[in-house]
């Protein structure tokens, strides 16, 4: 599973796909002051990424994979946070 969580940081590593995204959606819930690791994603599935836009948790680290930082990153900093 691409997700690790700590009390403070959830990482998003690799490939998060469909079946990531409750657990996803549960750790953000868990530990809704934590801030979320995209930095190693390679792939971040629309469920996912709907929870990340739901939940708007704060982002710590944006991911460097091209098209998600291109794609992707504008939409997670665009909460006027």
């Amino acid at each position: 599973m691409p997700i690790r969580t700590s009390k403070t940081t959830i990482t998003i590593e690799g490939a998060c796909t469909v079946e990531d995204a409750l657990p996803l959606l549960e750790a953000l819930q868990a530990t809704p002051k934590a801030k979320v690791a995209l930095k190693t994603c390679t792939h971040l599935h629309s469920a996912a990424l709907q929870v990340l836009l739901a939940l708007r948790p704060t982002i710590l680290s944006l991911p460097e994979e091209p098209f998600l930082a291109r794609w992707i990153a504008p939409a997670l900093k665009a909460d006027g946070r």
